[in-house]
């Protein structure tokens, strides 16, 4: 028996040894669609009759946007019954300095009259997430994109008079007014709709 007690002192003290912290992987860009389903239902419950305006990419510094993924997206969300428009966002990362936390956070609410280019849809009309706009875009807009390979490519959703549904336009540039190339997608088919230059 005294043989097995050194065994004993020596396997009790190892239970006591800290455990190495848990190393948190970096965090990935998402699909617009998943960061859409959280921001949807806080919408909801600011406005039940809300409908979708626009869906936007958000670009983070360390955080690199890729195959029509990005680390945050920002939807604005109309509620006819109120005239009123308010901002939710969504983030995979936690930066005050840009505003953003992680998770879905809203902004405050503003006055809505309509107008400015793009009108309110149901929110059902979003079916087709912003990777198959992405995959789409890439093969419609090869020879430009080989051209401009520093080209960063960026995507929104918006209802326009151009088209009879809701469309991703997917552009290559810093924003839509100095994009040199753009690709439209149907958001409710994936159908290819058009370019614009």
């Amino acid at each position: 028996m005294p043989a097995a007690l050194p065994l004993f002192f020596l396997l009790s003290g190892c239970s006591g040894d800290p455990k190495p912290a848990a190393v948190e992987p970096p965090p990935e860009p998402v699909p617009a669609l998943s960061a859409f389903s959280g921001m949807y239902a806080h919408a909801r419950a600011w406005a039940p009759d809300v409908e979708l305006l626009r869906v936007a990419q958000i670009d983070v510094d360390g955080v690199q946007a890729e195959g029509g993924k990005a680390a945050a997206w920002e939807a604005d969300f109309v509620s006819r019954a109120t005239g009123r428009v308010r901002r939710f966002t969504y983030s995979v990362v936690h930066q005050p300095e840009r505003n953003l936390r992680r998770g879905v956070s809203a902004q405050v609410e503003a006055r809505w009259a309509g107008g400015g280019g793009s009108e309110p849809f149901n929110v059902q009309a979003f079916r087709k997430d912003s990777t198959v706009a992405y995959e789409t875009a890439m093969k419609k807009g090869r020879e430009y994109a080989r051209k401009n390979p520093q080209a960063p490519v960026k995507l929104v959703l918006e209802k326009t008079n151009r088209f009879a549904s809701p469309a991703w336009r997917v552009y290559w540039g810093e924003s839509v007014s100095t994009s040199g190339f753009s690709v439209f997608v149907d958001a409710t088919t994936g159908d290819f709709l058009g370019t614009s230059r």
